[in-house]
């Protein structure tokens, strides 16, 4: 079932949904269940399930120089929706990203999910990798995520790199795209990402899950700017609560977001001890107010703390 069905077979409902990793390389998918096993109480429609590409690392050699080396610290993604969709019975959306795929190994990604019945795909253009100073594609491969829309909606009707192929079958992947409600920090001001964003829903992207945001007011202004231009796919927040008095300053470092004034001061003021319990009712608080101005769903980003996330989804 597509992401957006659910949200118009329930249009007065606010669904909750997750997002995990892949475990580490040698971890298991016990990892995954033993995460989203006290969740499944919550009936979440979906799951996403990120994609993480090559890292490099270097190895210094006996004759002195670095030997440079591509690995993959999280693979597993499609096995893992597969493994989902087999245990939970719940749709499982796989991240597809431009960064590390070639647009034919882009096709042929999408094809394994299309055999395998995965018609759900959140299209990312990826971060750069580590050591690189801005995202670099493959060669022949999409530059920007709207190019990999267009890719996934292309096969949609039918139309595949090979331009010779006859009677090819359509695809039926519903593509999430991420929206940023505080920009994209590549982006040169909130308008033009919007844009930006408007440009990958014409391409074909049927819903927009957010950058993880503190203040709700960033998201709700984001929302009426996104409709003013003409955006009117279903738009999902997606947060993550903070548990570490560390936090403060790595979020913002990472992912280009601000935090509250009142947020800050009262973590700073408190004990470590306390800052989980913070952060938890902060999250819950948020929560509780997007749900009571109807957003079609809340999405939380487990980072594999599944006490935390049943905690704050308890709370609605």
């Amino acid at each position: 079932m597509k992401v957006t069905d659910y949200f118009e077979k329930s249009p007065d409902q606010t669904h909750i949904s997750f997002e995990v990793l892949p475990p580490l390389k040698g971890g298991s998918m016990q990892d995954i269940f033993d995460t989203l096993d006290p969740l499944m109480e919550f009936k979440p429609p979906f799951i996403d399930v990120t994609y993480h590409r090559e890292e490099y690392i270097y190895n210094k050699r006996e004759s002195g120089y670095y030997e440079k080396i591509a690995i993959r610290k999280r693979p597993g993604t499609v096995g893992i929706c597969a493994s989902i969709m087999h245990r939970y019975g719940v749709d499982a959306v796989p991240h597809l990203i431009c960064g590390g795929f070639s647009v034919e190994e882009t096709e042929n990604a999408l094809i394994d999910l299309n055999f395998l019945g995965i018609n759900n795909v959140l299209a990312l253009r990826g971060d750069a990798r580590q050591f690189e100073d801005k995202f670099i594609p493959e060669p022949n491969g999409h530059k920007y995520a709207v190019d990999l829309v267009k890719q996934i909606n292309n096969m949609n009707h039918s139309v595949y790199l090979d331009a010779n192929i006859e009677k090819a079958s359509p695809t039926e992947f519903c593509i999430g795209v991420a929206g940023y409600p505080e920009k994209h920090f590549e982006s040169p001001n909130l308008d033009t990402d919007i844009q930006f964003t408007l440009d990958k829903v014409k391409a074909g992207a049927s819903y927009i899950v957010t950058q993880m945001f503190y203040d709700n007011e960033n998201f709700f202004r984001y929302v009426d700017a996104c409709r003013a231009a003409g955006i009117t796919v279903p738009i999902v927040p997606g947060l993550k609560p903070i548990t570490r008095k560390y936090q403060l300053n790595s979020i913002p470092r990472k992912f280009f977001i601000n935090m509250p004034e009142a947020l800050v001061k009262e973590m700073m003021n408190a004990d470590e001890k306390h800052v989980k319990t913070i952060g938890e009712e902060w999250c819950i608080q948020q929560s509780k107010e997007l749900k009571a101005r109807g957003v079609p769903c809340i999405h939380f980003y487990t980072m594999g703390d599944a006490k935390t996330t049943y905690k704050i989804a308890s709370s609605l």
